[in-house]
C-alpha cells in the first residue's frame, strides 16, 4: 500500500488523500494555537490514525490551560502564568481553574472556609492511614487513600449530581493535603497532627508536616510563599499523562475519586512525576563527585554527553524554549538559598549547571533548557521534604487541574468513552494444535 498521504488545509475543511482517494474533514478553529483536524469520520474498517504517544492526537477541546512551547507561554483560563505567581494564590488559582473565572472576594471567603473545614478526616479514616508501614512507598499510598475517601464520603459519588460533584471537588482539595501531610509523618513515625482551620491552606499543611505536637509552630513565611507559588505552577499544565488519564478514566462514569487517584498513578512514573526528585538526586552525585574525586561540574557534564547520558531537568516534552515556570520557581531558589537557609553548595553547583548547558553547544542544539523540576527539588529539600516526599507534593498541586479536567469533559455533551484503536500487526489466522502434536 501507498503510505504516503496529504494532507492539506482548505478554507474549513482539510483534505486527506490516501491511495487515491479523497477525504474531507472538518477543521476545529483553535481560539489560540494549531487548528485541529476532526479525524472521527475515518472511523471505518479501511483506515485509522496512527500517533504514538499522541504527538499529534488531540483528544478533547478545552478552555482550560494554553501552552506555547515554542515561545514559552502558559495560561489558565487566559490568565499568564507570571500575573498569577504574581499576585495570586493557589487557591484562588484552584477556584479560577474549576469554575473558569476569577472569584469575587465573597466567594473566594466562602471556597477558602469549605476547603479549611473539610480539611480534617475521620478517625476510622486515621486508622485506615496508621495501617501502611513505617517506611510505605508515597505515591501507592496516596492512590489507596484517595480511592479510600470514596467510601468515608459515599453521597459524594454520584457523577451526575452537580452538587454531589462540586462537595467531592472539594473534599479530595482539603482531604489530599492531609493526607499528604499523613505520609509525610507516617514515614518519620511521628504522630499524625489535627488541622487547625484558623490557619492558611499552605501555612496550616507545613504546620502539619513539621510541628511537634502541643509546641507552637511558626511556619518560614518564605516557606509558605514559596510552597504556594509551586503548587499555582503546577496546577494545571494541558494534555499531560496524568491528565489524560483522569479524562480516560473519567469517561467511563468512574467517580472523581477512582479518576483523581488514577491520575496520581500515572504521576508516579519516574517519566512523568520523578523528575523532580531525579533532579536533585543529580545535584547531590555531582557534589559528591565534586568532593571525591576533585571534578568540576564540567567534567561531570561532558562525561555525560560522551556516555550518552541524559541530564534530569532539563528539556521539555511541549517547551521548546525556556519553561516559564523554571524561570518563577528559579526566583523562589534563590531568594530561600540567599536567606540562609538549605544547602547553599547544592544551589551553586545547580547555578553552574544551568550556566553551562544554557550556553553549551550540545544543548542549544537539542534545546534542552532547564525546566521546572530542575529547581523544585532544590526548593522541598530546603523546605524539610526528603526525595520521597517530591511528587507526593507535585500531585497536590496538580489536584485542581485534573478535577478541572475532570468535569469539564462530564459538562462537555459531546464527550465518549475513552477507546482508542489500534494497527494490528500480529499473526494471521492459525489453526489449533493439540498440546500432543506440538
Amino acid at each position: 500500500m501507498d503510505t504516503s498521504q496529504l494532507l492539506k488545509l482548505l478554507d474549513g475543511s482539510a483534505q486527506l488523500e490516501v491511495d487515491g482517494q479523497n477525504m474531507n474533514l472538518p477543521v476545529v478553529k483553535a481560539s489560540r494555537g494549531p487548528d485541529g483536524v476532526f479525524v472521527s469520520e475515518l472511523h471505518n474498517d479501511k483506515y485509522i490514525m496512527l500517533d504514538p504517544g499522541f504527538f499529534t492526537t488531540a483528544q478533547c477541546e478545552s478552555k482550560i490551560t494554553f501552552i506555547d512551547g515554542e515561545n514559552s507561554v502558559l495560561t489558565y483560563r487566559g490568565y499568564p502564568i507570571e500575573q498569577l505567581a504574581q499576585h495570586s494564590t493557589f487557591l484562588e488559582v484552584a477556584y479560577l481553574l474549576l469554575y473558569g473565572r476569577l472569584p469575587s472576594q465573597d466567594e473566594f471567603s466562602n471556597f477558602k472556609d469549605e476547603i479549611n473545614h473539610l480539611t480534617l478526616v475521620g478517625e476510622d479514616f486515621r486508622s485506615y492511614l496508621g495501617t501502611f508501614p513505617q517506611n510505605l512507598r508515597t505515591m501507592p499510598t496516596l492512590s489507596a487513600s484517595i480511592c479510600a475517601l470514596e467510601n468515608f464520603t459515599q453521597k459524594t459519588s454520584d457523577i451526575k449530581d452537580p452538587k454531589q460533584v462540586d462537595l467531592a471537588t472539594k473534599i479530595i482539595m482539603a482531604k489530599v493535603r492531609t493526607i499528604t501531610s499523613f505520609i509525610h509523618r507516617r514515614r518519620l513515625n511521628e504522630p499524625l497532627l489535627y488541622p487547625d482551620y484558623s490557619r492558611g491552606y499552605i501555612d496550616d499543611f507545613l504546620r502539619m508536616c513539621f510541628a511537634v505536637p502541643y509546641e507552637r509552630f511558626d511556619s518560614n513565611p518564605l516557606f509558605v510563599e514559596a510552597l504556594d507559588k509551586l503548587l499555582i505552577l503546577q496546577a494545571d499544565h494541558e494534555q499531560n499523562c496524568s491528565t489524560s488519564v483522569v479524562r480516560i478514566v473519567g469517561s467511563a462514569n468512574a467517580s472523581l475519586y477512582a479518576s483523581v487517584a488514577a491520575g496520581v498513578n500515572a504521576l508516579s512514573g519516574p517519566l512523568h512525576g520523578g523528575a523532580n526528585e531525579a533532579a536533585l538526586l543529580q545535584l547531590e552525585r555531582i557534589r559528591q563527585y565534586v568532593v571525591e574525586k576533585n571534578g568540576t561540574v564540567r567534567d561531570f557534564i561532558e562525561n555525560a554527553k560522551k556516555d550518552g547520558k541524559k541530564l534530569s531537568g532539563f528539556g521539555h516534552r511541549v517547551y521548546k524554549s525556556h519553561d516559564p515556570r523554571a524561570t518563577i520557581a528559579k526566583s523562589y531558589a534563590k531568594r530561600i538559598f540567599e536567606s540562609g537557609t538549605g544547602s547553599l553548595d547544592l544551589f551553586n553547583i545547580a547555578l553552574e549547571l544551568e550556566d553551562i548547558a544554557t550556553n553549551d553547544d550540545y544543548f542549544k542544539e537539542r534545546r534542552l533548557y532547564p525546566n521546572i523540576d530542575f529547581w523544585t527539588g532544590l526548593i522541598y529539600h530546603a523546605i524539610g521534604f526528603d526525595s520521597t516526599m517530591f511528587t507526593t507534593i507535585f500531585a497536590l498541586g496538580r489536584i485542581p487541574g485534573w478535577i478541572a479536567n475532570w468535569r469539564e469533559m462530564h459538562e462537555n455533551p459531546m464527550s465518549k468513552i475513552g477507546r482508542p484503536r489500534q494497527i494490528y500487526t500480529g499473526e494471521t489466522e492459525r489453526d489449533y494444535i493439540p498440546i500432543g502434536e506440538r
